[in-house]
């Protein structure tokens, strides 16, 4: 029997896409969340951008929590740049955490020091209505 080569770029096509969207999964994820906090570091890399957070853990320390944003692209479609955040920055961060417990997260929101509130990348907003 001969396989057709359309039908086997048919199946790896259909294999490369289920992985892609078991990659994009939230189940991983838990509630909504808000915390405060110094910014540690802000990673501008692909595939993820990631926000790390020094957050007070309420016994005199700080806790590092990590949040997931979205690729570099996304962000800068939405505004962001690669220093829109630096270390000592304070920031008000709306997340879901991990359900597992571990202080890592998808960020659904930051405020920025300035009072900006910058999302986590995807589709521009839309444009201000003139005048």
């Amino acid at each position: 029997m001969k396989i057709s080569r359309q039908l086997v770029l048919l199946c790896a096509s259909l294999a490369v896409a289920s992985a892609a969207w078991a990659h994009h999964s939230f189940a991983m994820f838990d509630k909504e969340v808000t915390i405060e906090g110094t910014v540690n570091e802000f990673q501008w890399t692909n595939p993820h951008c990631w926000l790390q957070v020094m957050v007070p853990d309420g016994k005199g320390g700080t806790q590092e929590w990590s949040f997931e944003m979205g690729a570099m692209g996304m962000l800068a479609r939405t505004g962001w740049k690669s220093t829109t955040l630096k270390p000592t920055h304070k920031v008000t961060v709306v997340m879901n955490p991990l359900k597992s417990g571990a202080s890592s997260g998808r960020l659904l929101k930051v405020t920025l020091p300035d009072g900006r509130v910058m999302g986590p990348g995807g589709n521009a907003p839309p444009p201000k209505p003139a005048g």
